[in-house]
């Protein structure tokens, strides 16, 4: 086996962290009658019936950056289906709401992980995948639901001392500005207005990140009394290589991940789960 990939795994190892067998404790997707809009509403009275499962979360300390202490230790989780899309509540206690990204701020987030190839018995690295063993990456940002929520924030909205002269789009045609756009100019699909707060993402191994060119991901957080609760849908049916293969009656895995923004969590300095059972019933 090549150096390089035998260090993190026997660094896992090391940790007690299992690469291959999922942990005890399952995730049962129940049945339900609601319709997609009402899943979205985190209040909505089908997850009041739906199981809960509670989920331990790690600190990230196998890839620097690491973090030696997580800001959120468990998570609640529930899951349901209505025979066209799986939908995740999750739930965590959070004192501070981070939605605002600045130079020195970080977003809260929450993410969904759930492997290309159906099964169990043998699911690929809980850390966001390996060579060959393909995951999809669900990913909730406070951000974006604020932007969605409230509209996208001005420069003075976020930096209220800024000041410029002029921008470059009020004196250069379209073609020339580019360059001066920075990630937009580039075309990086996170810097780009969101119809929806979930990034549907793959991975095949730490830093091989990849938004998905198209997304199918649905969702909706809202945070209240110092608690986040967050509502992540997928479509059962897949829409391409990429998508996980999901149908009623089958069983497969799901991890998860968490990033407090108020303790400077981004990237991958995050909290993160090993694989748990998922039925979908």
């Amino acid at each position: 086996m090549n150096r390089h990939r035998l260090a993190p795994l026997l660094a896992l190892a090391a940790l007690g962290i299992a690469t291959a067998a999922p942990a005890q404790n399952g995730l049962r997707a129940v049945k339900t009658g609601a319709g997609l809009q009402e899943l979205l509403q985190v209040d909505a009275p089908a997850w009041r019936s739906a199981p809960v499962t509670t989920v331990a979360m790690l600190p990230q300390s196998i890839i620097a950056p690491r973090v030696n202490k997580v800001g959120v230790s468990k998570l609640t989780v529930r899951a349901v289906h209505n025979q066209e899309w799986i939908a995740f509540h999750i739930e965590w206690p959070d004192p501070t709401r981070s939605d605002r990204i600045v130079v020195d701020n970080f977003g809260d987030q929450v993410a969904v992980e759930l492997p290309v190839k159906p099964g169990k018995d043998a699911p690929p690295s809980p850390m966001m995948g390996n060579p060959g063993g393909r995951v999809t990456i669900l990913q909730w940002r406070a951000a974006f639901q604020r932007d969605l929520d409230h509209g996208e924030p001005k420069v003075r909205d976020l930096y209220p001392f800024a000041h410029t002269d002029v921008y470059p789009d009020q004196v250069l045609r379209a073609t020339d500005v580019r360059p001066y756009l920075g990630a937009i100019g580039l075309d990086n699909p996170i810097s780009h207005p969101n119809r929806t707060p979930v990034l549907d993402q793959m991975a095949e191994g730490w830093g091989t990140m990849t938004v998905k060119p198209v997304q199918r991901a649905e969702g909706r957080g809202s945070w209240s009394r110092g608690r986040w609760q967050v509502v992540i849908a997928y479509p059962l049916a897949a829409g391409g290589d990429s998508d996980p293969r999901l149908k009623p009656g089958s069983e497969t895995v799901a991890a998860f991940a968490v990033w407090e923004g108020e303790a400077r969590e981004v990237g991958s300095r995050k909290a993160w789960s090993n694989w748990i059972p998922l039925r979908i019933e």
